[in-house]
């Protein structure tokens, strides 16, 4: 599914990544843990495309996406790849229905189609009541469920989550990361969690560990 080989990434002079290696199975969640500074960010930044490494190449099935540029990248990015961040990110002047869409707008889908996957995606992810309501007016868990539902809304190959339950209430962060095995079995998608929560950490399929910008464990 995807392939990093050798990933370097400098800061000025500070060596972020040392020659990282990473398979993601299709269908496999893997957790990636280490201390603060340990490289897990970063690493999920550029198997995501997020950030480009200085050296080393990502591949996703037949694709060498580090080899794309501009547009090409961006509408990858875009279709093939879902992303889960800590604080949401959702637009507050757009209603939870309208921050879903977005991403397959972007991607050209017509809205009639896209109306109508939101609507099967909040059924599945219990947020069915809430599409027409603001950011402001969810709670964190439901902005949560928004964001997930946003990540889907292309079917994405790999769905990308950076702290995805650290800024979540416990119930809620129980919940969330039950619900990431409930999509995978759903969809068959591939999840790549940086997490410091241990017991999400412990529930993936495989865990990463990072340490001083390498992977010590797996």
């Amino acid at each position: 599914m995807l392939e990093a080989r050798g990933i370097h990434k400098h800061y000025g002079d500070l060596h972020v990544l040392k020659g990282v290696d990473v398979i993601i199975h299709p269908g496999e969640i893997v957790s990636i843990v280490g201390a603060s500074g340990a490289g897990k960010s970063t690493l999920l930044h550029i198997m995501g495309t997020l950030d480009h490494a200085d050296k080393g190449t990502i591949a996703v099935g037949e694709r060498v996406i580090s080899q794309m540029s501009g547009d090409k990248l961006a509408e990858f990015r875009n279709v093939e790849l879902g992303f889960i961040f800590q604080f949401h990110n959702l637009l507050p002047e757009f209603t939870a229905e309208e921050n879903i869409m977005i991403p397959g707008l972007i991607a050209g889908k017509p809205e009639k189609t896209l109306q109508k996957r939101v609507k099967e995606l909040a059924v599945l992810l219990g947020i069915e009541g809430r599409l027409e309501h603001k950011p402001s007016e969810l709670s964190g868990g439901e902005q949560q469920r928004v964001a997930v539902a946003r990540a889907l809304i292309n079917s994405p190959k790999i769905i990308f989550a950076d702290e995805p339950s650290g800024n979540l209430d416990s119930a809620s962060a129980q919940s969330l990361h039950e619900l990431f095995f409930k999509l995978r079995d759903e969809f068959g998608q591939s999840f790549v969690i940086v997490t410091h929560n241990q017991e999400l950490a412990q529930m993936a399929d495989r865990m990463l560990t990072m340490q001083d910008g390498v992977i010590v464990s797996s």
